[in-house]
């Protein structure tokens, strides 16, 4: 399969790009950071040599940057199998009293990436009526909490985005699953203080979505809802 994972240096996309190379897939794959995108590409390359990994360096927060990545995906991959919105940024603050821009920032990073970049690629997917979306939401979709700010805002935002695009794109056959993760062990967490063991591992996420995408088409899941087994933070 072909597929496309946004923000696959690290964390989450990583974990994610990890389970579908281990299936001898066909990967495109992004991030902000070239250096960070390229180790986690020469990785995947030694650990998983069945799979192709192709990698472009896109700063999806701007919508030339999105376009600009996807006319990169059209030119060398033939037709989309899944597409994953994973792209995201996280700053802390509340409403009243965070960083003047930090809503256009968390929204344009958080929820017009995946706009675009899908109005760019669910064509082919419409066109050969098959093909599977993921957003990678948050469990601050769902939930809002103190110091959330403009964040919570955005996932919000993005899980409306996908409820929505579900909706337009069944009579298509082509899926869109929202995934609500809690909070998982990334390098976001270090020197938090918080202990690993409290939290979920980023593989618990990858292997949900993976598991979603080998269900038959006459299936979909919605939404995959994790949270630590001792409840949110």
């Amino acid at each position: 399969m072909n597929i496309i994972i946004t923000g696959a240096s690290k964390g989450i996309g990583k974990a994610i790009a990890a389970q579908f190379a281990a299936e001898a897939n066909n990967l495109w794959l992004c991030a902000r950071n070239e250096q960070q995108l390229q180790e986690t590409a020469h990785l995947l390359r030694i650990q998983f040599p069945q799979s192709v990994i192709h990698t472009a360096a896109a700063d999806l927060s701007t919508r030339s940057g999105v376009l600009a990545f996807a006319d990169w995906c059209k030119q060398s991959c033939a037709s989309v199998d899944i597409l994953v919105n994973n792209a995201g940024q996280f700053i802390p603050g509340s409403v009243h009293t965070e960083a003047e821009g930090n809503l256009e920032k968390m929204m344009e990073t958080n929820l017009y990436s995946a706009y675009y970049l899908t109005r760019a690629l669910v064509n082919d997917m419409i066109t050969k009526k098959s093909g599977h979306i993921f957003n990678i939401c948050s469990i601050a979709s769902v939930q809002a909490y103190a110091n959330g700010g403009s964040y919570s805002i955005s996932k919000f935002a993005l899980l409306g985005f996908s409820k929505n695009l579900r909706e337009e794109l069944k009579p298509y056959h082509v899926k869109v699953t929202s995934v609500l993760p809690g909070a998982a062990y990334t390098d976001s967490w270090s020197g938090s203080g918080i202990e690993p063991g409290r939290i979920m591992e980023a593989d618990d996420i990858a292997k949900m979505v993976l598991a979603a995408s080998h269900l038959s088409p006459r299936a979909c899941v919605e939404e995959i809802l994790l949270r630590p087994q001792l409840g949110d933070l």
